[in-house]
């Protein structure tokens, strides 16, 4: 069964992606049971009429029971300027969510969708005291496909014909992209693209949530249809290589943080954190990120425990 919290824009394109293509029982939880409802009715409207899969909305949380993937994309608010700007009041819904997890479903695989995602993973990780190994971060492998869909578009050709385009570190202004590791037609970026072109690219896809937004709104279908592929690995017990966020003992030189890392998954969780070859600078340019997500985990840990 698969748990979507959160019945918003984000939460219910990951149900109907879920539901339309007859993946498994799914039940949305919401604040507003209203809400859920509705949309679990919608989406009831578009399961194959061949499939014996069903879904149901609730606010009750006991109805988790049994999940085996727990989708969080629950939200108090949007972010304007950083994902980080509303991480303390997201932290204490989050803690709230992680105790009906723990208590329900503490086995299940939980995404994490909510931001800022990789202070959140590492919170509900921690506070619920969940096995690392299933709770991940669903953000690195999006900004790993504006990165290719930015390198695409810096080729003028396609996206099919980039390959191997990773972004790692903290799902926002610090992210990194690998450039050492992405490839156009087979040809390594690094040796195509000048420092400039290298420069311009990282800004267009720290900045490609803001041009986005401008534009309709905040990101639904990008984030929804990650997700969804990495539910259906789950629920399938496939095996995919993919950038998401876990919490790191020593890979990278990090420890005690989530940022986004090449992993592979299946329905056990996490099977690998893969360490690639990347240069110095991006090493660096890693680190950087690391510290600016610990900081802020430091800053949310210790407005938990006076709140």
């Amino acid at each position: 069964m698969i748990a979507i919290i959160g019945s918003g824009k984000v939460g219910s394109a990951i149900a109907f992606l879920c539901g339309s293509s007859g993946l498994d029982n799914i039940i949305l939880v919401n604040r507003s049971e209203k809400k859920a409802i509705g949309e679990a009715l919608d989406i009831s409207n578009a399961i194959p009429a061949s499939s014996s899969i069903s879904i149901s909305g609730s606010s009750d949380y006991s109805k988790i029971k049994d999940s085996d993937v727990i989708v969080i994309a629950a939200s108090l608010k949007a972010h304007m300027q950083s994902r980080s700007e509303i991480m303390l009041d997201q932290a204490i819904l989050i803690r709230k969510i992680g105790k009906e997890i723990a208590t329900h479903a503490p086995d299940a695989k939980i995404l994490m969708v909510t931001n800022p995602v990789d202070v959140l993973t590492y919170v509900i990780q921690k506070e619920s005291k969940l096995a690392s190994k299933n709770v991940l971060g669903v953000a690195a492998s999006l900004d790993s496909s504006r990165f290719r869909y930015q390198l695409s578009r810096e080729f003028a050709t396609n996206q099919s014909k980039i390959t191997d385009a990773i972004v790692m570190g903290e799902h926002d202004d610090s992210m990194v992209p690998i450039f050492s590791y992405a490839k156009f037609d087979g040809k390594p970026v690094s040796e195509l693209l000048s420092a400039e072109q290298k420069s311009r690219i990282t800004t267009e896809v720290r900045n490609y949530w803001k041009c986005l937004r401008d534009y309709k709104g905040n990101s639904v279908f990008g984030i929804a249809k990650n997700t969804f592929d990495l539910v259906k690995c789950i629920i399938k017990n496939e095996t995919t290589n993919l950038p998401a966020s876990v919490l790191l003992g020593g890979q990278y030189g990090l420890s005690g943080v989530c940022v986004g890392v090449p992993l592979t998954v299946n329905n056990g969780g996490v099977v690998q954190i893969n360490q690639l070859e990347i240069t110095e600078n991006e090493k660096n340019s890693l680190h950087q990120s690391a510290s600016n997500v610990k900081n802020n985990i430091s800053k949310v840990m210790e407005f938990l425990k006076t709140n």
